[in-house]
């Protein structure tokens, strides 16, 4: 008979629960939270649009449909999505070298990898990443998002800012003499209003809500020589009505090129999402489907590049505002994109005179909200391998990019949690003065011509050269090894096939190999394998003791004047 179809793809949004016990209540609470959220969500829309190099229609549109799909098909019952600083310096660095159709191409193609992954319950395995990687890339896209916003936070005169870091820095740095007094005195005073604003008063009206509206009042009516969205983009950069539906621009030549930028921007928003999730969990006392959840930032993904938007992922701070303001459901989200939406329609003819030092400040005060600076101050008290896999990850982010900076901190942080399994795994010899214990009952009087060996530990392939210490230590005199498996805990094809070619040395001089205690999964293996067959069942026993006991049947009475024979 069949499994069910649900064991192997269940697709059900959390909406669908929340609606079943939903009430008035609730709804008016979401509906509250959902327009506080869409206001906070407005100027970090479309500044991390122009961070990223796009229109701040790019970033509206993403927030507008990328949210309300997230929500409306998500696992998680707080989520909100839309652009986020983690994928600035990414998508800066895809339009550069690839081109913006080819970013939407990219944005797609993530679409579809993460709704994969999300239908072949693939989302759990978000927790295998280690903490030091996550930390590095999130340090060093602060710095990153930083870096992208010096021009207009300065006003400096400079034209197309370089994506590489050196020549970013050096681009920057020769245009410092030509920053605007003005520009700088806004910003200054904008990113003051944001960190100094009350809390309290933050949870009716944000803080850089108040430092748009003050700073655009103040351009405008000054008449400030301040760059505004219009006078950089254009007066009809700012979006004043529905986005339109454009198809793809796919180059299938040339397809194969874009699935290791799409790959990165996978894993940014799997790891985004996921980790925005679990803190979401923790604050209203819930658990999401991390595999719904994928599926709808793949839906979300697909469908943005089709209407002009950039990817989509959870974003931790605005979801933090969601839960903060009263959200029950995902209805919240889709109330903060309508209310996105909603500006678009009625207040886009104001919106573009916001000037971009403003926005500017807004992102760097996200910046450095979002990095986990503690982690430079715990280096020194981390383990040594821990800290240099953070500052790997940090420096090739900050240095390179983001698809360099994951995959060399994943490649450098499984190399030590493969040595610090070996590290952990340990083959010891006791010679036959030892008396050999199992649990607390001594094993004494071990026959001579008979070696023991206790394994401790995961035998994996990090750790199966241990198992030569056997063949280096059995002598002329060696009849019989037997290795006590009680405590190994795994075991691995590697290991494995460490064993076998131990096993047919000794059987291709004539010795025995027993084998003491294995526990189920090594077990089960070497039973699959025929190892044990080769083996003997009768050499595969329960306890120290008994091995000792098979030994002696074993070993080969001794003639008078006999030569032993030669070792390995």
């Amino acid at each position: 008979m069949s499994a069910p179809a649900s064991r192997y793809f269940s697709f059900r949004p959390r909406l669908l629960d929340c609606l079943q016990t939903y009430t008035r209540q609730k709804f008016v609470a979401d509906l509250l939270a959902g327009l506080t959220v869409g206001i906070v969500a407005l100027p970090l829309a479309i500044g991390l649009g122009i961070a990223s190099g796009v229109s701040p229609g790019a970033g509206l549109y993403t927030a507008i449909i990328g949210g309300f799909l997230v929500s409306a098909f998500g696992g998680s019952r707080v989520q909100i999505g839309g652009p986020a600083g983690a994928f600035v310096g990414l998508v800066y660095m895809i339009i550069v070298q690839y081109g913006l159709p080819n970013l939407l191409v990219c944005t797609a193609l993530s679409g579809v990898f993460l709704f994969v992954l999300g239908a072949a319950r693939l989302g759990t395995l978000i927790k295998f990443i280690p903490h030091p990687v996550t930390t590095g890339f999130t340090c060093g896209i602060a710095i990153t998002i930083m870096l992208t916003q010096v021009k207009d936070f300065l006003g400096l005169q400079l034209g197309t800012v370089p994506a590489e870091f050196f020549e970013k820095m050096d681009a920057l740095i020769r245009a410092l003499p030509s920053l605007g007094v003005a520009t700088v005195v806004i910003g200054l005073a904008a990113v003051a209003i944001i960190t100094l604003w009350p809390k309290a008063w933050g949870r009716y009206v944000p803080g850089s809500i108040v430092a748009v509206i003050l700073g655009t009042a103040v351009v405008y009516f000054a008449k400030l020589p301040v760059a505004t969205i219009s006078s950089r983009f254009g007066a009809d950069a700012f979006p004043n009505g529905l986005p339109a539906f454009h198809p793809l621009v796919v180059d299938w030549s040339h397809l194969v090129n874009l699935l290791a930028p799409a790959a990165a921007i996978t894993m940014m928003g799997a790891i985004e999402s996921l980790l925005s999730a679990v803190v979401a969990d923790g604050m209203i006392d819930d658990r999401h489907d991390s595999n719904q959840e994928l599926m709808a930032q793949g839906i979300a993904n697909f469908t943005v590049p089709f209407f002009g938007g950039i990817p989509v992922t959870g974003v931790l701070a605005r979801t933090a505002t969601n839960v903060r303001n009263g959200a029950n459901s995902p209805v919240a989200g889709m109330t903060h994109a309508l209310t996105l939406l909603l500006v678009v329609l009625v207040a886009a003819p104001l919106a573009k005179f916001i000037p971009l030092t403003v926005l500017g400040a807004v992102l760097i005060v996200v910046a450095l909200r979002m990095g986990d600076w503690d982690e430079f101050l715990l280096l020194g008290r981390q383990a040594k391998s821990d800290a240099a896999v953070f500052l790997v990850t940090f420096i090739l982010t900050t240095c390179f990019d983001l698809t360099v900076a994951v995959k060399w901190g994943l490649v450098l942080a499984a190399a030590l949690f493969i040595k610090r399994i070996a590290d952990t795994t340990h083959v010891i010899a006791h010679d036959e003065e030892a008396s050999i214990t199992q649990g607390h009952e001594p094993v004494a009087n071990l026959p001579k011509g008979v070696l023991v060996y206790r394994v401790f530990g995961a035998l994996l392939f990090g750790a199966a050269d241990k198992l030569d210490s056997v063949v280096r230590r059995a002598g002329a005199d060696t009849k019989v090894v037997i290795l006590h498996m009680a405590a190994v805990s795994a075991l691995d094809a590697t290991a494995l096939n460490a064993l076998e070619t131990l096993q047919e040395k000794l059987h291709r001089h004539h010795r025995h190999l027993i084998l003491s205690g294995p526990h189920t999964q090594p077990y089960f293996l070497m039973d699959k394998s025929g190892f044990l067959d080769r083996v003997g069942s009768e050499n595969i026993v329960g306890d120290l003791e008994a091995a000792v006991a098979r030994a002696r049947v074993l070993l080969p009475e001794k003639k008078p004047g006999a030569a032993s024979r030669p070792p390995f």
